[in-house]
């Protein structure tokens, strides 16, 4: 069984975050940050990864360290459930439609990571969450799984389904 726990306390944050990437798509996801618990559940749903994931942060101050340390968090643990990366097949694609919108997205899990953010918003926020903040989110993560992302909205209008479909 291919699973990954790590504990991550920093100033600002105390996290616990648990992947299994032989799962089916089980989630326990509390980061006090209604929309992000929401794309996170998609993640694991879609992806077919259980994903436990407990945050309490500073939130009082803005959602920045939140969002940014649970994706650190995710992301070391993604890395160790991957151990030595052998035998996986490294590449994955998905076109991911969320009613009018249409997200191209590309994975390589190469433990060289890097990220292409080519996705713009209309809006500034969804709900009380800034929409940059996505960008962080995946930058984090991509850094601490090890993983090459591409991520690429293709077209749509709705920042909500702009957001989902790079998630899904």
């Amino acid at each position: 069984m291919r699973l990954g726990t790590v504990k991550r306390k920093t100033k600002e944050t105390e996290i616990e975050a648990k992947v299994q990437l032989d799962g089916s798509g089980v989630s326990e996801i509390s980061t006090g940050i209604g929309f992000l618990d929401h794309m996170l559940d998609q993640l694991s749903k879609h992806s077919q990864i259980n994903i436990n994931l407990l945050a309490k942060g500073d939130l009082h101050v803005d959602f920045h360290h939140t969002t940014e340390d649970s994706a650190i968090a995710l992301g070391e643990a993604f890395s160790k459930a991957l151990g030595e990366r052998k035998g996986i097949y490294r590449f994955g694609q998905a076109l991911s439609a969320m009613d009018e919108t249409l997200s191209r997205i590309v994975v390589d899990c190469s433990n060289r990571p890097h990220l292409v953010w080519r996705v713009n918003f209309k809006k500034p926020k969804v709900g009380d969450m800034d929409t940059e903040l996505f960008k962080e989110w995946f930058q984090a993560f991509s850094q601490s799984a090890g993983i090459t992302l591409h991520i690429e909205n293709l077209y749509g209008e709705n920042s909500h389904h702009i957001i989902e479909s790079c998630f899904k």
